[in-house]
């Protein structure tokens, strides 16, 4: 009898996942560097309990077609390289296209999505639980696209059994747009439960313009977030 065989790919996916996702910290910052590729210049990073209940990353960029939107949960499917020789010349946060399959076999992921240039009204929506695709349909959405991750690790009772505090997750959060090295400007804001906790715009060049905008701004901004 063959021993060796294949995996199903939704085991393949939660391997996946345990290298991609460590944790809350990284699902936020795999959805920001895709939202800075993308040309956003507005990030919306909105989380409940250290992203353990929720992370829902909303960006102004490029979005997706109905089709892109559905290639974008398969292994390796990437807009940012095409042959090898790009691989030398590589100019984006990320390229790999292992992160959005990953998370998704490994939550309650929905994602909505209207591109920039198309004309039409409606937007896309999937919603995924465990890696298995449960819904596409029309949605009412402005252009740029929602990341919206729900119940993280909850088919690994395991691995969400040692998540970290939620305290040290929203540390980690926060830091974020020091980390961001690539891409246009964009505007940050950063929303826990329902407060918004700093607001920054990460900078191509890795920094953090600083006093970007008040606290008073952060406030209103979190309110329309809520509404």
């Amino acid at each position: 009898m063959n021993r060796i065989r294949l995996l199903p790919e939704h085991v393949a996916n939660q391997i996946a996942a345990g290298e991609v996702v460590e944790r809350p910290a990284s699902v936020v910052k795999e959805l920001v560097e895709n939202a800075l590729d993308a040309g956003a210049t507005r990030i919306t990073v909105e989380v409940q309990a250290g992203g353990r209940s929720l992370i829902r990353v909303t960006d102004d960029g490029t979005g997706m077609t109905r089709d892109d939107a559905l290639m974008c949960l398969e292994r390796h499917a990437t807009s940012k390289i095409q042959r090898a020789e790009d691989l030398s010349a590589i100019s984006t946060m990320g390229f790999r296209g292992e992160a959005l399959p990953s998370i998704a076999s490994v939550s309650r992921m929905a994602i909505t999505t209207r591109e920039r240039e198309s004309d039409s009204p409606a937007a896309t929506q999937i919603i995924i639980h465990g890696g298995k695709m449960l819904e596409v349909k029309e949605a009412g959405a402005p252009h740029g696209t929602s990341m919206e991750v729900r119940q993280l690790f909850y088919n690994l009772p395991a691995r969400r059994k040692f998540l970290r505090s939620e305290e040290t997750e929203i540390r980690a959060h926060s830091s974020l747009p020091h980390a961001c090295r690539a891409g246009a400007s964009a505007r940050w804001i950063h929303v826990h439960q329902g407060h918004a906790t700093g607001l920054a715009a990460a900078r191509r060049d890795g920094g953090q313009e600083a006093g970007c905008a008040s606290h008073r701004v952060a406030r209103a901004d979190a309110r329309a977030v809520r509404q």
